[in-house]
């Protein structure tokens, strides 16, 4: 991070706040009564307004450019709060529209909510008010014994967060809504923000430190104490980053709280900070009358071998580790986001989107942009997705756009890598009003998949990844919950209500391999692979046996999975420092081999390494494919017996139908396996799986329901309770019991005749399909 300071025709008494109105232009106020605005093309600064001599600002904030992605044709005002108890809304020619008398002392704070509609205000009276557009009083939210020095809008502009000594008090505008209020530090609190995109909250105070939390109030990082007071804390518009400033003091930090960079700028404290809305510029208000800029700079992205460092505003410079190969790469604007991965860097500038290729770095793909600032780049192997405070596209590398998927009341302007998720097939969005629910997308059109229903969670959803490989049919997405619980779905919902499958617990941060469907998570105070999560669907008993497990403590605590690319494993740990961890190729092998139907191959492999995990995976991946073989020898391997018996069983079954039903029952797929049995006319064989199983009552009911074998379920419960030594109590058994005569030599052959009957049909079926394929 760079500073630049401008000294000419500055403030003559200490700057009270700042704020931009372009990306390039801002206005600052101070205590000398006068407001200048500042252009950075040109580095220039005018006088904008001379306010009358008993104004002395305190606060100024621009009223928001953007209404749900809709530009505002509204002539730009800015309000500005005062100590003399008023707040004044002003145009940007600097004529005051309106002044308003809001509290007895200073107005300490005056801040528009995201859309525009509500402004509200913080006052050494301790009172907190909310004001209409035009300035007219709406309510009193708040009252208390001591000054309010800093008041903010919750993401959703439904709850406000502001600061009570050394207590900080979120409180919902809902008069019935429950106030959270919790001690934060251990002085006075001056300073507190909270981004819309990931939910946290920051703040700074008078002991010196400056902390992150979450929304419920819980700590997620401290600094230690520092040798002046923090007069300010900013985060980023995207919410990665936050800026913090104190007695020549400015500070650059990651979202996670560790320091990126530190500045000391000889400007006395820096009582308010402002970011410009594409994220790249901060400035600063000082307390000798200068203001601070300064620009992100040395950003880095790496994968496989290639590393990209922006060390210009407008210049990346790109190394290849294996021959030590660099490119510099220019750009017409400034840069604001980028991303590399799946064999491309995509850069967007204020106007342009760049797509290169790692083979090629001199000729990129370049198409314009309709919004300008992009707020988040997401790759997958075949395509890309941008994301803008108007939407969300997905374009290929060739630079076409595919898709834009929408939804209703979709806000974009708060999207994060937890929220978002694509693959080759699918994207995934959850929704912020309802954090419940999961909208799903096909990427290729953008339209709603499978009936348009999205997935709804039982609790709100943390983070959300689909993952990367495979078929599309059989997509599946991973979900971390509120209870840090992990849910593994299938996205492609059949007609049936398909589980969501918990398949761990304690999980704070995760991961899908790039090039197999592979997962890995840290799990409390394990990090933990999932070498095949989708045995979940197929035999839930294996799929503890299908874990790699190693403990985490070298990744300290409160890690975060950077990404998952090949063997390699990237992890950030709470110090910023980036940790690898290898995992073993064999599972991607494995992966490969039975997804090409490389049967001999899996099962050679598996010898080779003689790993247990391995075998459990494989004997998973042959169940799911329908493999009995292999699987018959995997379930052996790792000692399975009554699995092994099982599956010989089904090999002796006489037709297709039955042993279908028998692999669905294999997976607990009871309702499936009725139904294939039903349809196929095997009435017989329905009834006994469920007589099998205990369900007796569903047994009865398919016997009266097809009007055959009553008296075989009758038998099979009669003697049940003989073996229990049990008298019949069931009110159903017990009526059809009187009418129907229970004769085992009957029984025995009915059942002969009905295997007879299935063998001959299978027969036909197997006869009439070689006959077939001769011609």
């Amino acid at each position: 991070m760079i500073g630049v300071l401008f000294n000419n025709g500055t403030h003559k008494e200490l700057v009270s706040s700042v704020g931009w109105t372009t990306a390039d232009e801002l206005y600052s106020c101070s205590e000398d009564h006068q407001i200048f605005k500042w252009n950075l093309l040109t580095n220039e600064s005018t006088l904008a307004v001379k306010l009358p001599d008993e104004i002395y600002p305190i606060d100024l904030h621009w009223f928001p450019k953007t209404v749900g992605g809709k530009k505002q044709g509204l002539a730009e005002i800015f309000v500005l709060t005062s100590t003399d108890g008023k707040f004044h809304l002003a145009s940007k020619t600097g004529r005051i529209e309106k002044s308003v008398e809001a509290h007895r002392g200073a107005v300490m704070a005056g801040r528009w909510n995201y859309d525009g509609t509500a402004l509200i205000t913080a006052g050494e009276d301790g009172q907190i008010k909310i004001w209409s557009k035009s300035g007219m009083l709406r309510s009193t939210l708040a009252q208390q014994a001591s000054p309010v020095y800093s008041v903010t809008w919750g993401p959703d502009s439904d709850r406000i967060l502001y600061t009570s000594g050394k207590q900080l008090v979120i409180k919902p505008l809902q008069p019935s809504a429950k106030v959270l209020q919790w001690k934060a530090h251990d002085g006075v609190i001056l300073k507190v923000d909270w981004n819309s995109v990931n939910d946290l909250i920051l703040s700074g105070g008078e002991d010196c430190k400056y902390k992150v939390w979450d929304s419920y109030g819980r700590l997620l990082y401290s600094s230690s104490s520092h040798d002046y007071p923090i007069t300010s804390v900013a985060w980023a518009p995207d919410g990665e980053l936050f800026a913090v400033g104190s007695f020549n003091t400015l500070r650059l930090c990651d979202k996670t709280g560790w320091s990126y960079a530190l500045e000391k700028p000889n400007t006395g404290s820096v009582f308010s900070m402002a970011w410009s809305a594409d994220g790249t510029q901060l400035a600063g208000a000082c307390g000798n009358g200068q203001v601070i800029f300064a620009h992100v700079v040395e950003q880095r992205w790496e994968w496989k071998s290639f590393e990209v460092t922006l060390t210009k505003r407008r210049t990346m410079q790109v190394r290849n580790v294996l021959n030590d190969a660099v490119d510099m790469v220019e750009f017409r604007d400034r840069v604001i986001k980028a991303s590399l991965s799946h064999g491309h860097l995509v850069v967007t500038t204020s106007l342009q989107c760049y797509v290169y290729s790692t083979k090629n770095w001199n000729t990129p793909l370049i198409f314009d942009l309709k919004e300008g600032s992009v707020s988040l780049i997401l790759q997958a192997e075949r395509h890309f997705l941008l994301v803008d405070g108007a939407g969300v596209y997905v374009y290929s590398y060739e630079g076409r756009l595919v898709s834009t998927p929408k939804f209703p009341g979709m806000r974009t302007d708060i999207l994060n890598t937890q929220t978002v998720s694509l693959s080759n097939d699918t994207i995934a969005i959850r929704d912020k009003t309802d954090e419940k629910v999961i909208f799903l997308f096909e990427a290729l059109t953008g339209k709603a998949l499978g009936d348009g229903k999205p997935l709804t969670h039982k609790m709100e959803v943390v983070e959300i990844a689909l993952d990367q490989c495979g078929a599309g049919s059989d997509r599946k997405i991973a979900l971390i919950d509120k209870n840090r619980d992990l849910y593994l779905t299938s996205v492609r919902r059949l007609s049936r209500e398909e589980k969501t499958n918990k398949i761990g617990t304690m999980v704070h941060t995760m991961a899908w391999n790039d090039s197999a469907n592979i997962l890995c998570g840290i799990q409390d105070v394990q990090f933990t692979v999932w070498y095949y999560p989708n045995a979940v669907f197929v035999d839930r008993d294996l799929l503890p046996k299908t874990l790699f497990v190693k403990d985490a403590s070298e990744f300290s605590r409160t890690p975060n999975i950077l990404n998952y690319v090949g063997t390699q494993v990237t992890v950030r740990r709470a110090d910023g420092s980036l940790v690898y961890s290898t995992v073993s190729p064999y599972p991607a092998l494995l992966h490969e081999y039975t997804g090409s139907a490389r049967w001999d191959d899996a099962l050679r492999l598996c010898r080779f390494a003689k790993d247990q995990t391995l075998w459990a995976c494989l004997a998973a991946m042959a169940m799911a494919n329908r493999e009995l073989t292999t699987a018959e020898v995997a379930y052996a391997a790792i000692g399975e017996v009554d699995k092994v018996q099982y599956i010989n069983s089904i090999k002796d079954l006489p037709s297709k139908e039955s042993s279908l039903a028998h692999m669905l029952l294999f997976s607990g797929h009871v309702q499936e396996a009725e139904s294939t049995l039903l349809q196929a006319g095997l009435i017989y064989q329905a009834i006994q799986v469920h007589i099998n199983l205990y369900n007796w009552d569903r047994a009865l009911e398919l016997a009266v329901k097809h009007k055959t074998h009553v008296d075989t379920v009758l038998a099979y419960r009669d003697k049940f309770l003989q073996d229990f030594s049990k008298k019949e109590t069931n009110k159903r058994f017990l009526q059809y019991s009187e009418g129907v005569e229970v004769d085992w030599g009957k029984i025995q052959a009915k059942i002969e005749m009905e295997l007879a009957k299935e063998r001959e049909r299978s027969a036909a079926v197997s006869v009439r399909s070689s006959v077939a394929s001769r011609r």
